[in-house]
């Protein structure tokens, strides 16, 4: 596969979204069976990987399923060729809320317990996964460089956060990568690319397919299970939403056919060619999709196709998680 600069730190095109092997997506799939999956993708070039201390799902008999676990298992033979990402910050509560937490101590726990979990003794690119409101963005950042100097993390990213909040971080110690919701179905951060490219920061596209969506094998909401399988909640796979967004499938299955492609692999690859600076992050527990997604990196699409895409969006006011 390919490979792409986010800043300075060089990655494969694609990289491997892991989540969804033990969280948010069903039951966590037992853990040789994800170990697998994780192989299979590095098999396929592969080797960008990119995981969070929030992601803990449950294995089929109710114990929990933490995804760096699996992560680092599967990355301990081949660490040294890979690239790893993980994120701090974001955690549930007791009511299984979400709450943030970016003080200097807190990343200091969650240095050391995802180092644990990980197997590994540093990590490649480390983000914050949501700003604290109520830490400044110079204190994260500092305690970013001092982690840096210590060795435990070689870059440093984030991940959900506002253009000052970016600004003044990368003005203490530069950041590497930002991470947001990016896919035909979710533009709003092509706002930040402005800025984005000023800076000289790469940007790392999760949800890159909306959550599947746009691979054109979805089924309704209610479909999924409630609680465990987040897509049952997102507005994209409601019955009336999946009718708005039928002229979109439609060229993209047009288009998948013109290049003996998936609409998965159209989508993915109208994400890479947006900007050089893009990485997609797509990920899936199945291993047919694992291949068909690296495959992406080898289609181009043309300017007057892109431009068709773009024509069709613009005229469309599509639901979809995230907004």
């Amino acid at each position: 596969m390919e490979k792409r600069k986010l800043g300075t730190l060089e990655v494969s095109a694609l990289g491997f979204g892991c989540m969804g092997l033990s969280h948010a997506y069903g039951t966590a799939l037992e853990k040789s069976v994800a170990v697998k999956r994780i192989h299979e993708a590095y098999e396929q070039g592969y080797t960008f990987f990119d995981t969070a201390e929030l992601y803990v799902g449950q294995f089929s008999d109710g114990t929990p399923a933490p995804n760096e676990e699996v992560v680092g298992e599967a990355l301990k033979p081949i660490r040294e060729k890979v690239i790893l990402a993980t994120k701090f910050g974001n955690f549930w509560d007791e009511n299984h809320q979400l709450y943030q937490d970016g003080s200097p101590a807190s990343i200091r726990k969650s240095i050391e317990a995802s180092l644990k979990r990980l197997q590994t003794e540093y990590i490649d690119l480390y983000y914050q996964h949501t700003q604290d409101q109520s830490i400044e963005p110079e204190v994260v950042a500092e305690e970013m460089r001092k982690l840096m100097d210590e060795g435990k993390i070689r870059y440093w990213g984030i991940s959900n956060a506002s253009d000052d909040y970016i600004r003044r971080a990368d003005a203490v110690c530069k950041v590497t990568a930002v991470q947001e919701r990016y896919s035909m179905m979710a533009r709003w951060n092509e706002e930040k690319f402005a800025m984005l490219e000023e800076l000289g920061i790469g940007f790392a596209a999760y949800s890159p397919m909306a959550n599947g969506f746009l691979s054109g094998k979805v089924q309704k909401a209610e479909a999924y299970e409630k609680g465990v399988d987040f897509r049952s909640g997102m507005p994209q796979f409601e019955k009336s939403e999946m009718e708005k967004s039928r002229k979109l499938m439609e060229l993209l299955n047009r288009l998948a056919v013109e290049k003996n492609a998936t609409p998965a692999q159209i989508s993915l690859a109208w994400v890479l060619v947006q900007k050089p600076w893009i990485v997609p992050i797509p990920g899936s527990t199945k291993t047919e999709r694992i291949i068909e997604n690296a495959k992406a990196a080898e289609i181009m699409l043309k300017d007057h196709e892109t431009k068709e895409i773009h024509t069709l969006l613009d005229t469309m006011d599509l639901a979809v998680f995230g907004r």
